[in-house]
C-alpha cells in the first residue's frame, strides 16, 4: 500500500500555523529567567532564582505532587468507567445506544459554570457525611474531574472500538469464549492504545483543570492550576513563568514519546 505523504506547500503551511499558536507560549521562556519580582522580560541577566523556587518553596512541591496525585486517580476511574460503558454499547448494541451516549457526553455540552456550581452543592452535601469524601478534599476533587473528563474516554475509546473487526468477537463467542475472555483476550488488546491515549488524555486535562476546582476547593487541597491562579491574582509571582516552562517541556516530551510509541508498529511491518 502506497503512503501519501504532503507536499511542500503543505509542510511550510503546517509549519507556519504550528509557529502562529507556539509563539505565545514561547513567550512565557525568557520571563521565566528574569531576576526581578514581577513577570517582565529580563534586561541585561539572566537569572534561575524562579527555577530554585520550584524546588524550594513546599507550596509549589506540596501542589505538584497533590496534581499529579489527583490526575492519576482520575486516570484510572475516568478511563475504567468510560472503557466498561463503552464496551456494553458495542458489545450489546441496546436500542437507545445513541440516547444513552449522548447522556454521558453532557458535560461536554454543559458550560463549565453549570458544572462547577452543580459540583459545588453536591460535594458540600457530601462534606456533611464525612468531610474526606466531599469539599475540599482529594477525593472530592478526584470525583469532580471524573465527571468532567469521562466523556473525553468514551470519544477515545469508542473511536477505537469503531475500528475494530466484530468477525473477531462473534468468532470468539462462537468459539465458546466466556464474555470475560472475549473482553480481556481479543477486544482489549486491539484497543490498548486507544485506551491508552483516553487515560493519558484524562491525566492532563485533570491536571490542568482550573474551572470548577475553583468551586469545589479552599484552603485544603491546592492544585497546581489553583495555586499558579492565585499567585496571578495576588502577587503576579514569576515562579508561575517557572512552572509554566517546566510543563510545556514536560508535555512537549509526552507528545513526542506517544509518536514515537504509536509509529513503532509501522516501522516494524516495514
Amino acid at each position: 500500500m502506497r503512503i501519501q505523504r504532503p507536499g511542500p506547500v503543505a509542510v511550510v503551511l503546517a509549519l507556519l500555523v504550528g509557529v502562529f499558536l507556539l509563539l505565545p507560549l514561547l513567550a512565557v521562556v525568557p520571563i521565566s529567567f528574569t531576576p526581578g519580582r514581577l513577570l517582565t522580560l529580563p534586561k541585561g541577566s539572566l537569572s534561575l532564582t524562579h527555577y530554585r523556587t520550584l524546588f524550594e518553596n513546599p507550596d509549589w512541591l506540596r501542589s505538584i505532587l497533590l496534581s499529579a496525585r489527583i490526575g492519576l486517580f482520575t486516570s484510572v476511574l475516568s478511563t475504567t468507567l468510560a472503557t466498561s460503558f463503552a464496551l456494553g454499547i458495542w458489545m450489546l448494541q441496546p436500542r437507545f445506544s445513541q440516547l444513552l451516549v449522548g447522556f454521558v457526553l453532557l458535560p461536554m455540552i454543559v458550560p463549565p459554570v453549570v458544572s462547577a456550581m452543580t459540583l459545588y452543592f453536591l460535594l458540600t452535601g457530601m462534606s456533611q457525611m464525612s468531610h474526606s469524601i466531599g469539599f475540599d478534599s482529594v477525593i472530592g476533587v478526584t470525583l469532580a474531574h471524573t465527571v468532567m473528563t469521562v466523556p473525553f474516554a468514551v470519544v477515545m475509546v469508542l473511536v477505537a472500538l469503531a475500528q475494530v473487526d466484530r468477525r473477531i468477537d462473534l468468532a470468539a463467542r462462537g468459539m465458546g469464549a466466556s464474555v470475560a475472555q472475549r473482553i480481556f483476550h481479543v477486544i482489549l488488546p486491539n484497543i490498548a492504545f486507544g485506551v491508552a491515549t483516553a487515560a493519558l488524555l484524562v491525566f492532563v486535562l485533570s491536571w490542568e483543570e482550573i474551572g470548577v476546582t475553583l468551586f469545589i476547593t479552599s484552603v485544603d487541597a491546592i492544585t497546581l492550576p489553583r495555586l499558579m491562579w492565585m499567585g496571578l491574582r495576588d502577587n503576579v509571582d514569576p515562579a508561575i513563568a517557572a512552572i509554566s516552562v517546566v510543563l510545556i517541556v514536560v508535555t512537549l516530551l509526552v507528545l513526542l514519546a506517544r509518536m514515537a510509541f504509536q509509529r513503532r508498529p509501522e516501522f516494524e511491518e516495514e
